[in-house]
């Protein structure tokens, strides 16, 4: 198998790469040129490549779905982890201020038309493969948030992001269904990523304690499981699938 991971460089990303390696697929790590992307290639070996890449640019995606045809011959998994957040309430009455649209703006195009960007030109490549027996050619995983349904406040842009991927998930499922490639999302709650691992020691063990079971923060590596369990299973298509530990995010 074929992986291209944007975001591959940290977090969620990372995790999802290195458990492709180690299952002896190749990756091609996406993510900014100031990520250490080309660090992590060069630890992982041969099977691993960077491609610097800025997802909302459909140069970079080209060319990092080229490099992964050009080193690997194919594209069979394209995972979607690049993504970013603001928390700002909608209107900031003390100071008399609105949330700023450019921020909002930002959140929404990097989230949503990122990712639909790295779907709409992987699958180009994916297409081109072989069917097995089942017609299956690829499969697309996203990356959401239980944000889409939970949003806190000041969550209104990365929630109407995280939604949005969401609502996305289906039509593109049974746009691509013809063609044999499937599309999945996954809704992540509270991760050990460093977003989180900024915060003060005190709110990561709050929040850890907000999750039902197992209460603590997810392992970047348990994302990376259900990633290579969804590329394995041909019958998870068109689905959002919660990774919470059961938790429902208070306002």
């Amino acid at each position: 198998m074929v992986g291209l991971v944007t975001g591959g460089a940290s977090g969620l990303g990372r995790a999802t790469v290195e458990r492709l390696i180690r299952q002896g697929a190749s990756a091609v790590i996406l993510d900014l040129p100031s990520s250490d992307g080309h660090n992590l290639a060069a630890a992982l070996g041969e099977r691993c490549a960077f491609a610097p890449t800025d997802v909302t640019s459909e140069s970079d995606v080209r060319a990092a779905v080229d490099l992964a045809k050009e080193k690997y011959g194919k594209v069979d998994l394209a995972v979607n982890c690049a993504g970013i957040a603001v928390a700002v309430k909608t209107y900031n009455f003390k100071k008399d201020l609105p949330h700023s649209l450019e921020d909002f703006t930002r959140v929404i195009t990097v989230n949503i038309a990122g990712t639909f960007n790295v779907i709409r030109l992987a699958v180009g490549e994916m297409g081109k493969n072989e069917p097995d027996a089942d017609g299956h050619r690829g499969c697309i995983v996203n990356t959401a948030s239980v944000a889409a349904y939970d949003g806190q406040v000041g969550q209104a842009a990365y929630s109407a992001s995280k939604g949005g991927i969401v609502g996305m998930t289906l039509p593109i499922a049974r746009d691509l269904a013809p063609m044999g490639i499937r599309v999945v999302t996954i809704a992540p709650g509270l991760f050990a990523t460093p977003l989180l691992a900024g915060l003060p020691e005190k709110v990561q063990s709050f929040l850890a304690r907000q999750v039902p079971f197992p209460s603590r923060l997810g392992d970047p590596a348990e994302f990376a499981h259900l990633v290579t369990a969804i590329a394995e299973n041909p019958m998870i298509n068109g689905e959002v699938i919660r990774l919470d530990g059961a938790i429902r995010m208070q306002p």
